[in-house]
């Protein structure tokens, strides 16, 4: 991608204005089902950020666009600094969760008492918006002191995070695809509604598919056929007891809770009148700081193995993402708090169940921490919104964050 000379307009360092644009550009991750329109993937906020960063050209800023899969993309900006061999990264995904069942419309921004409604208002389009603004000012004043910057926006965090997996994967290659982060920074802030508290925990995911099988015939002579949903009804009345006590089974980490496991969903048979010859259920596992990832599953298949005379077959996991430790990033959100102290005053810091991008770059030998404006309880809901003195907060805090960093 080529730089653009063109001139850079406060607009472009106002967290709101940005934010405004944002949403009114859909994103929305399908979530694995088969759609298409304009209204999915991240294409079209994409090719807005590249025209933003264009317009960063003649202020030193280089950026980059690394196609993951077709129409999907990550961004990159770095911002370099003569004085600082240090590298901070700032990251954000470009996605949204779907807009089914909204009450508001989720694509046109509505500001009223000091909140701003909208899809990706909150998760994480604000957060994002923070980022860009505080990222523009940077470029625009050129601190003196200030670390190399290297801002992230990472494609399909809600689905199956091939973004960031690409991302953090790379580093491990002797001929990364990625010019402006080849190696790893130093340390990473990752952009989640958090309410201006630093999340330096929390639990991974691993989600996959058990199925079983059974033999179809007609549904007027039952007893000629094998019906796997009566089968798997069984496999999910033992996830049900084993679910109850998984929680008790282990010491639950001290800020980010127990082990859990959760079925989503279930799926069988073909009509009505066939005996199915097979059924599948997703499941959700939720993976707590010093728990592996995959190791989890092979702990399920042992448990039902000894409890069931039939076969229970384990697809791999289309989702295994790891949980976040708090024992590389303790001097980064130390100098986070202070910064945010002097913004806003003493906030938290704590470990939360959701899982997010901070746990790959850990998982690399980055200290990483989650940190950005708005409440996780208005992430993917009907009427989403963020507090606007929060997205201006934080725009702040990250921008003074690399002036110290």
């Amino acid at each position: 991608m080529t730089n653009s000379s063109t001139s850079i307009g406060a607009r472009h360092q106002q967290p709101l204005a940005l934010l405004k644009d944002l949403i009114a550009i859909p994103s929305v991750n399908p979530m694995g089902r088969e759609v298409s329109g304009p209204e999915y993937f991240e294409t079209q906020v994409t090719q807005y950020l590249l025209r933003h960063l264009g317009c960063l050209g003649s202020l030193g800023v280089e950026f980059e666009e690394v196609e993951i899969v077709p129409g999907r993309s990550n961004v990159l900006a770095r911002l370099n600094s003569s004085a600082s061999r240090r590298t901070v990264l700032l990251d954000a995904h470009q996605d949204t969760v779907p807009v089914d069942g909204m009450t508001i419309p989720p694509f046109e921004p509505v500001e009223r008492s000091g909140l701003l409604y909208g899809r990706g208002a909150c998760d994480v389009k604000g957060g994002l918006a923070a980022m860009l603004a505080a990222f523009t000012r940077l470029a625009h004043d050129r601190p003196a002191g200030m670390p190399n910057v290297v801002l992230s926006l990472t494609c399909d965090e809600e689905s199956t995070s091939l973004g960031i997996n690409h991302f953090t994967d790379s580093w491990s290659d002797t001929k990364s695809v990625y010019r402006l982060c080849p190696q790893r920074p130093d340390l990473a802030i990752v952009a989640e509604p958090t309410g201006l508290d630093i999340v330096v925990a929390h639990r991974g995911a691993t989600r996959w598919k058990l199925s079983t099988a059974g033999r179809a015939c007609h549904s007027s002579r039952p007893h000629e056929g094998v019906n796997a949903i009566y089968r798997m009804a069984k496999v999910v009345g033992l996830l049900e007891e084993y679910a109850a006590w998984l929680p008790g089974s282990r010491p639950p980490h001290p800020l980010c809770g127990p082990a859990t496991l959760s079925v989503g969903r279930i799926e069988g048979g073909s009509s009505v009148n066939i005996v199915p010859d097979s059924c599948t259920i997703e499941v959700d596992r939720r993976v707590i700081p010093g728990e592996d990832r995959l190791a989890v599953i092979e702990e399920l298949k042992e448990y039902l193995r000894s409890r069931l005379d039939f076969e229970v077959t384990h697809a791999a996991p289309y989702c295994a993402s790891p949980p976040l430790g708090d024992d590389l990033n303790g001097k980064l959100a130390q100098e986070l708090m202070q910064v945010i102290t002097t913004v806003v005053g003493l906030k938290t810091a704590m470990g939360v169940p959701y899982g997010t991008h901070a746990s790959r770059f850990a998982r690399a030998g980055v200290p990483a921490v989650v940190f950005g404006p708005g409440d996780i309880a208005q992430a993917h809901t009907k009427d989403e919104w963020i507090e606007i003195a929060q997205l201006d907060q934080a725009a702040e805090i990250y921008y003074q964050f690399c002036l110290r960093a």
